[in-house]
């Protein structure tokens, strides 16, 4: 993950395909998403992105493909981006990392899930408080270089002051509900807030890796 604060861009990336290549995966995302050219407004540096993004995607599945033929390696990972300027802010994702938005008290998923649960809840096949405590709720439908076939998400909207952003991996939102992140997002300093989430994950078994980004705009 990366935070430039002063260009206005955020990004967290979750490896996935064991540790090693999902280390590769993740560094290669976040740091073609840091080299990013400068842009003169919020679509153009959008557009970068998922051009950026595209690119990396083709060099993960080649890199994939040309490890001793093992066509089925799979060296890939999530990632959601969060750009801010001028009032309004862009937000692009692929897999199940997320994004969500707190404007008063009210929390909502800027993202939506690239998950075989959210497809099912989108079916109403399942409720939507029972997708993170499914049996399927690590498989994703789409993620950087599991495949070819590849896009990426993007949503718009307005950034107001006083407004909170955050970036997060399924590491956290597996085990916080958006409730609890909702209330404890108010509750001080933001690193203060980013490591009281993360002791929350820990006292709760840390199924998995946590990257977070917690992101409040200015007036």
């Amino acid at each position: 993950m990366f935070a430039d604060t002063p260009r206005g861009l955020w990004v967290v990336a979750d490896g996935m395909g064991g540790h090693e290549a999902g280390e590769i995966a993740s560094n290669m995302v976040t740091d073609a998403l840091r080299c990013l050219p400068p842009k003169n407004d919020i679509e153009e540096l959008a557009a970068s992105a998922v051009e950026t993004l595209h690119r990396v995607n083709r060099e993960l599945v080649e890199l994939a493909q040309s490890d001793g033929g093992a066509k089925s390696r799979t060296i890939g990972t999530t990632v959601v981006g969060l750009a801010i300027e001028n009032g309004r802010y862009c937000c692009f994702w692929a897999g199940d990392s997320r994004a969500y938005l707190l404007r008063d008290t009210e929390i909502t998923r800027v993202s939506r899930d690239h998950s075989l649960v959210q497809n099912l809840v989108d079916a109403g096949m399942i409720r939507p408080d029972e997708a993170d405590t499914h049996e399927n709720a690590n498989l994703i439908t789409r993620a950087v270089g599991v495949g070819k076939k590849f896009d990426v998400d993007v949503v718009r909207g307005e950034a107001r002051p006083g407004d909170y952003f955050v970036l997060a991996s399924d590491g956290l939102t597996r085990v916080v509900s958006d409730s609890e992140l909702a209330a404890e997002l108010t509750g001080g300093p933001l690193v203060d807030v980013a490591d009281k989430l993360i002791d929350m994950v820990l006292s709760r078994g840390a199924p998995d890796n946590v990257s977070l980004i917690i992101v409040k705009v200015g007036s």
